[in-house]
C-alpha cells in the first residue's frame, strides 16, 4: 500500500518516496483527480522558476527555485538544494526523482510563490501527473509545465509566429498547446500543472518570454542548476 500523509503545518502534502515504479504509477493514478485545470490564481506578485539537475552520476540531485518579481521580471531570490537521489531512472516517473529536491529549495525560501513555472511535463503525461502537476498537487501552489520536448500526445506543427499554437492531444482529450515562443524557433509545450487553466498557462508563458523560447523564471533556474560549482 502506498501511504498517503495529509498536509503539513504548512500546507504541504507528503507522501512515501521510496516505492516501485508500480506503486509509483499507482501513486500518480490516484493523485491526478486532485489536479484543479481552471484558474484558482490570486495576484501574481512573486513567480519562480523550477529546474534540476543531477551530480556524480545521478546519486545526487539538485534543484533550483529562482524567484522573480512580476510582471518586470526581477530577479529576488534563489533556492538551491542538493539531496541523495531516492528513485531510479524510470520514464514517466522522472517527479519522484526530482521533486524531493525541489521540496527542499521551496522550504529555504523566504518568499512563497504565487506561481510555479515548471521545467517539464504538466498534464501532458501518460497518467497526466507530469512533475508540474504533481508538485503543484503536493504544495498546492498554481503551477505550468513547460517542456522543451513532446512525452507524450499527438500535434500538427504550429504557424512559425511567435504566440501560433496547436492543440497536444490524447485521444480526444486537450492535454496541453505547442507554443511557439519565439518566430521561426522550435515551439515547446505548455501544459496545466495546478490551479492554471491552459489558455492562462499560455497567456503566462509569453509573457514570461518576451526575448527567448523558454519563460525567463526557467531559464534562470536552468542556468543555476547547471552550475556546479555553487
Amino acid at each position: 500500500m502506498v501511504a498517503w500523509v495529509e498536509a503539513d503545518a504548512g500546507g504541504v502534502s507528503h507522501h512515501r518516496w521510496d516505492l516501485t515504479p508500480a506503486q509509483a504509477r499507482d501513486l500518480q493514478a490516484s493523485l491526478a483527480p486532485r489536479v484543479i485545470r481552471e484558474d484558482r490564481l490570486g495576484p501574481l506578485r512573486h513567480v519562480a522558476g523550477v529546474d534540476v539537475g543531477f551530480e556524480d552520476e545521478g546519486r545526487l540531485t539538485r534543484a533550483v527555485v529562482s524567484v522573480l518579481t512580476w510582471p518586470d521580471m526581477v530577479p529576488l531570490e534563489d533556492a538551491l538544494a542538493r539531496v541523495p537521489t531516492v528513485f531510479p531512472y524510470v520514464p514517466g516517473l522522472l517527479s519522484f526523482r526530482e521533486i524531493p529536491a525541489v521540496l527542499e529549495a521551496l522550504a529555504r525560501l523566504s518568499v512563497t510563490p504565487d506561481l510555479l513555472f515548471c521545467d517539464g511535463q504538466g498534464i501532458a503525461h501518460p497518467r497526466r501527473m507530469g512533475v508540474a502537476a504533481h508538485l503543484g498537487v503536493l504544495t498546492g501552489l498554481p503551477a505550468l509545465g513547460v517542456g522543451k520536448s513532446r512525452l507524450t500526445g499527438r500535434f500538427e506543427m504550429p504557424g512559425e509566429q511567435r504566440g501560433d499554437g496547436s492543440p497536444l492531444m490524447a485521444d480526444d482529450e486537450v492535454i496541453g498547446r505547442v507554443l511557439r515562443t519565439r518566430t521561426g524557433v522550435k515551439p515547446v509545450f505548455v501544459s496545466i500543472g495546478h490551479r492554471v487553466c491552459l489558455e492562462t498557462a499560455c497567456r503566462l508563458v509569453l509573457e514570461a518570454a518576451p526575448r527567448y523560447r523558454l519563460p525567463e523564471p526557467i531559464r534562470r533556474a536552468d542556468r543555476l542548476a547547471s552550475r556546479r560549482d555553487r
